[in-house]
């Protein structure tokens, strides 16, 4: 954690960020903040549940439009930094496109086809699709708002953040060996 409180990511961290975002945005036309960010933990969700690993490694935090990274929302919600070697704001779509081209350097063959799998089922589909996608109950994202009483305060838009963690683990619990995989990586990155 950096002193503003915010998770400092290493380089190869970043740069797997900042390329998948080029990879959904070279693969989804408009491509917006919310479904930028949306894509992303699915990618996560999808690669711990296929393989114990975290596809990103975010932290994600309950908030109304679903789990969120804060740090990536911080970032392009403003001036771009954490991200701008590798997108830009297209302000005439609202949207975001890439600044550089696409390096599968951070990408093993399987983030590459956990990448296409996510952008065959999830790319056509609209924000709002997505959040509830993300919000379906008992997803992750709802049991954790439950498990907090935090629930009808999101979705009576009460309140629009909270500072709960999504635990991953939860996704392989069943699963003893995703789950030594996915804790040993976690202790190690």
């Amino acid at each position: 954690m950096n002193r503003d409180g915010y998770i400092k990511f290493s380089n190869d961290q970043l740069e797997k960020i900042g390329y998948t975002s080029i990879y959904l945005c070279n693969k989804i036309p408009y491509l917006s903040k919310t479904k930028l960010l949306k894509l992303l933990y699915i990618l996560d969700e999808i690669s711990i549940k296929k393989t114990g690993i975290p596809f990103l490694n975010l932290k994600y935090k309950v908030w109304k439009f679903g789990a969120v990274a804060e740090e990536i929302f911080i970032d392009l919600s403003s001036e771009i930094t954490l991200l701008s070697k590798y997108i830009e704001k297209d302000a005439n779509l609202n949207s975001f496109k890439a600044k550089i081209d696409f390096s599968d350097d951070e990408f093993s063959d399987s983030d590459m086809q956990i990448m296409d799998d996510v952008i065959e089922k999830f790319g056509k589909k609209t924000t709002k699709e997505l959040i509830d996608y993300t919000h379906r109950e008992k997803s992750l994202w709802y049991n954790a708002a439950k498990k907090h009483s935090v629930l009808e305060l999101l979705q009576k838009e009460e309140i629009s953040n909270t500072d709960f963690l999504i635990d991953m683990s939860l996704l392989i619990a069943h699963d003893n060996m995703k789950k030594d995989i996915y804790l040993e990586y976690i202790e190690t990155h």
